[in-house]
């Protein structure tokens, strides 16, 4: 599976050191990195992880913390699972939430997703099944979370999902993988 420079940006975003190493500047362990990595292979394979989800992944001594959002309660419960099934996992800590079930929020998603998707500065997006921008929506609140390539898409991304809301503002965490440099 080739994995290209969003996705290669996004999978090193969310590969977290535990707060320990992240501390004192001590490597992550090989056994970690491994679990990680295969943990973060299993999330992106599941069939119902989609745009509308964003699971973060930090393994520590074999314990790998789920924490995020997902869109619905059996997703949580099936990511656990899986990574539990890990060989080498010791423990699972599933925090991920499970964003309110409305009929309103769904509609919001797909009405931001088209918009998002639909620009044509953001179109090479729109392929593939890895998509690198996820519309969180909770009880009407849309929150922007992945990765981007350069400043100007996160700022359109954020227009065009503010430009798609009649009401509220929109939470851009977009996260840049070539920021721009200030002079």
């Amino acid at each position: 599976m080739k994995i290209s420079r969003y996705s290669a940006a996004l999978l090193s975003a969310i590969i977290l050191a535990g707060a320990a190493s992240a501390n004192t500047g001590t490597p992550l362990p090989a056994g970690d990195e491994a679990l990680a990595a295969r943990a973060i292979h299993e999330v992106r394979m599941y069939p119902y992880y989609d745009i509308f989800d964003d699971v973060n992944i930090r393994v520590e001594n074999g314990t790998v913390h789920l924490t995020g959002d997902v869109t619905q309660p059996v997703k949580k419960l099936s990511l656990g699972k899986m990574i539990a099934r890990i060989p080498g996992v010791t423990a699972v800590n599933n925090d991920l939430r499970v964003l309110p079930l409305s009929w309103y929020d769904d509609q919001l998603r797909l009405q931001v997703a088209g918009a998002v998707y639909r620009d044509p500065f953001l179109a090479r997006f729109s392929m593939g099944t890895q998509r690198p921008i996820h519309i969180l929506v909770r009880n009407g609140h849309v929150t922007l979370e992945g990765v981007v390539r350069t400043d100007a898409q996160k700022q359109v991304a954020g227009m065009r999902a503010n430009a798609s809301m009649s009401l509220g503002a929109v939470t851009n965490h977009l996260r840049v993988e070539q920021p721009s440099k200030s002079n």
